[in-house]
């Protein structure tokens, strides 16, 4: 067997609310259960930074933009240790979040700049996995949390985003699924569509989660 020289990089994606961090923690643990090695992460990495950026994408979409894009790339050197110690890396968000919330309000034009910084910044994830959502029933799930909502969490600008992951749904490989399902019919739906290659026999890197 050759050994690969860096795991799958996979990442879920989709509005507030839709159920990515359930997912996500689920999927890691029926991965390691088949005996690959998974790291987790998350995107915004450095939570003062995506504070700022939340911040000022209420105000300005390219400065938003490109706040998110910093930290993307001072992230992307453990991206890619994690890359070369594990067999998958799953990531709640990924690029393609900035391109559906900050791009979304931009002219055309700005919106492919933008496409190419991110690419520059970081790498481009091998899978997605798309849940999609209304935008009402999403609020209401947040609403159900207690939480203060962020000032990309309403529906009007939720709308919007929902638009645009669909149309970058249609134009990549993406598997879209209906988040109105339940967590264990969305797990069994992400993992009867993954083909991953048997676990490596790299040496591990200390289990992360985050």
């Amino acid at each position: 067997m050759t050994r690969r020289l860096r795991g799958t990089f996979l990442v879920l994606e989709g509005i507030d609310g839709v159920g990515k961090s359930t997912l996500l923690r689920a999927l890691a643990r029926a991965l390691r259960r088949r005996g690959l090695s998974v790291a987790v992460r998350r995107e915004p990495s450095d939570p003062r930074l995506g504070a700022l950026a939340q911040s000022a994408a209420a105000e300005d979409a390219w400065t938003g933009a490109v706040y998110f894009t910093v930290d993307r790339h001072l992230a992307a050197p453990a991206l890619e240790r994690d890359l070369r110690g594990y067999d998958v890396v799953l990531q709640d968000r990924s690029f393609y979040s900035t391109l559906a919330y900050q791009g979304s309000a931009l002219p055309l034009r700005d919106r492919q700049r933008l496409a190419q910084l991110q690419r520059s910044a970081t790498r481009t994830p091998d899978r997605v996995i798309l849940l999609d959502l209304d935008p009402a029933e999403a609020l209401r799930r947040l609403g159900a949390r207690d939480l203060r909502r962020g000032p990309l969490e309403r529906e009007r600008t939720l709308r919007r985003v929902a638009r645009a992951y669909r149309t970058l749904a249609r134009s990549h490989p993406w598997q879209v699924l209906d988040a109105r399902q339940s967590p264990r019919e969305l797990l069994r739906q992400v993992l009867a569509a993954l083909d991953l290659p048997p676990p490596s026999r790299r040496t591990r890197l200390p289990r992360r989660r985050r």
